[in-house]
């Protein structure tokens, strides 16, 4: 063989792939920025409708180019349980029919357009400076990169038709009878588990069947087999999750190695002649006209598409019992210490739609743990007797929110080191600033606990009047928490927003309204001097709460410290 021609060859399909992978992660990058919005809202309307869960893993796979993508996503909600079981089966079936557009959008004749494409795109990215065009531009940019990889890769197998050694090479697996098939269909499961992209593996089989190294058959057979190779992505992130979340990889590896099972064995007798009978018309891909192979890249993509399509609409009626029977196989393991509290997937910041709603549900139920931390305060200091139990769920409370806010922290922290858009990167922004907050309100809860239980262990108790109110400020601090909380679920935040800042002004008018009386008192009877600085300690204690509650409900507007010092000026001369 000649080197010089064997290095060209390897210099042309190396790049090509290299620069085709590139390309289809810019589009989904630029993709995903573009339709965030969107896709998050698609995820959070998952349900168990099986019909819409199908549906929303398709558009969001064609949205983002990646069943791959979509796949990791869905097993991220899951182990947040963000997702259903069920939703997520539905999720993946949806996927598998999506990731087919990308054998239609290589079908377009534009192949040629790739490299001015790729550099105009170039400069839109470069030079544009609003995000959501500039997002645009990188998706295709993207694309062009496909386009451009994909001409690459064609360049470099045209020799390999003159070159006998790789002619023998490819008769290895000829899809001329059933074992051809499985050996093609192996050999795109294998390549596919190699490089991490069915896209990819689609984009090589193309290109060597539009060069007549292979033909549609064998093209066909290999596409076939990348629909098992593109599971082994969504396995790996199940490693380490939680029960659903390897029921879901679980059935992805299933459901695609059931259907390859069958259509392979159906390939030459049934399926291709079924595509040729009802799309092609009788069109023979392999038909060459002048040189080049006009209908392969149609005929391939609709053998990708005619599988997915078919082998999810056998599995639709039945997913409900493949739930089930997944519930029944798969155990949960033992109970053992967890290496950490949350169900953050510390993999996932490469995909920061899935990382930021998995964040935002471990704030949340850290903001329903720091809520119930007040109730059960007040039910302890107003219980006769005091209830061990309940003071030590209490203490363990804090620290389990401690540690969860160290967690999240550090997630956050890492999904702020990759390159985010704009409003998600603000958004983690506004979720460390919530963890924190809600950490330092669980110590202030504690802290007036610890002062209760002070009080409890000196043998010295509250006046009725002090403890009357000390309880009345608590009732305010929870109901000034339900309101603040209320942002969460609004959309238009002026009203909210001038509305906490007056609530914080008049709670802490109350507070020194508070200390006054208790200084008057001091003037007027003996009062033991733990019980005095208890008394302000518990009462400063609710107001630093307060302090953290309204900077919860600036972090939740986004605005943080927008006004703080306007506000802090009015609480002192009000004072």
């Amino acid at each position: 063989m000649n080197i010089g021609l064997g290095s060209d060859m390897a210099f042309h399909v190396v790049g090509g792939l290299g620069i085709f992978l590139l390309g289809m992660k810019y589009m989904q990058q630029g993709l995903q920025v573009v339709a965030g919005d969107r896709i998050r809202r698609l995820i959070n309307a998952v349900t168990a409708n099986r019909f819409l869960a199908v549906g929303i893993g398709l558009f969001i796979t064609t949205l983002v180019q990646s069943s791959s993508v979509t796949s990791v996503m869905v097993i991220g909600l899951v182990n947040s349980e963000l997702m259903t079981l069920t939703g997520a089966i539905g999720v993946i079936i949806g996927a598998n029919i999506g990731t087919t557009i990308t054998g239609w959008i290589l079908a377009l004749k534009i192949g040629q357009y790739g490299l001015p494409l790729l550099g105009l795109a170039a400069f839109g990215w470069l030079f544009i400076k609003g995000e959501k065009l500039r997002y645009s531009a990188l998706a295709v940019l993207g694309i062009g990169m496909v386009f451009f990889g994909l001409e690459l890769m064609k360049d470099g197998f045209e020799p390999v038709r003159e070159l006998p050694e790789f002619a023998s090479l490819f008769q290895l697996f000829e899809a001329t009878d059933y074992l051809g098939v499985l050996k093609s269909a192996l050999v795109g499961c294998v390549v596919t588990l190699i490089i991490q992209s069915s896209s990819a593996t689609l984009g090589i089989a193309i290109a060597l069947a539009n060069t007549g190294v292979i033909d549609f058959q064998t093209a066909g057979a290999l596409v076939l087999g990348t629909n098992v190779g593109t599971t082994i992505t969504a396995y790996l992130a199940s490693l380490g999750a939680d029960v659903n979340a390897k029921r879901t990889a679980y059935f992805h590896i299933a459901f695609n190695v059931a259907g390859v099972v069958v259509i392979t064995a159906l390939f030459l007798p049934v399926y291709l002649p079924f595509i040729d009978a009802v799309f092609m018309g009788g069109v023979d891909p392999n038909t060459q006209v002048e040189g080049v192979f006009p209908y392969m890249t149609a005929g391939i993509a609709l053998v990708h598409t005619v599988f997915n399509i078919v082998t999810g609409l056998l599995f639709i009626p039945f997913i409900t019992p493949i739930a089930t029977a997944l519930r029944r196989l798969v155990k949960a393991a033992p109970a053992a210490e967890r290496g950490r509290l949350t169900h953050l997937d510390f993999e996932l910041v490469s995909s920061p739609l899935i990382a930021i709603e998995q964040s935002g549900f471990e704030i949340a139920r850290t903001d329903r743990h720091v809520r119930t931390m007040l109730d059960d305060l007040r039910t302890i200091v107003t219980e006769e007797q005091t209830d061990r139990v309940l003071i030590d769920k209490t203490f363990e409370r804090e620290n389990i929110i401690d540690d969860v806010q160290s967690e999240v922290t550090r997630f956050l922290t890492d999904l702020l080191a990759v390159d985010l858009s704009h409003d998600v990167a603000e958004e983690a922004k506004a979720q460390l600033r919530l963890a924190d907050e809600f950490e330092s309100v669980s110590d202030y809860v504690s802290n007036v606990l610890k002062l209760y239980l002070r009080l409890a262990d000196a043998g010295v108790a509250l006046s009725p009047d002090q403890r009357e109110e000390l309880l009345d400020l608590h009732d305010v601090i929870a109901a000034y928490y339900d309101t603040v909380q209320k942002g969460f679920a609004l959309d238009t935040f002026e009203l909210y927003l001038s509305g906490i800042r007056r609530d914080s002004r008049a709670i802490t008018s109350k507070i020194r309204a508070l200390r006054d009386r208790h200084w008057n008192r001091l003037s007027h009877e003996t009062v033991d001097p733990l019980i005095s600085t208890s008394y302000m300690d518990i009462a400063n204690a609710y107001r630093r709460m307060k302090d953290h509650l309204l900077n919860i409900g600036e972090a939740i507007v986004g605005g943080k410290d927008v006004g703080r010092q306007t506000i802090e000026l009015a609480e002192e001369l009000a004072g």
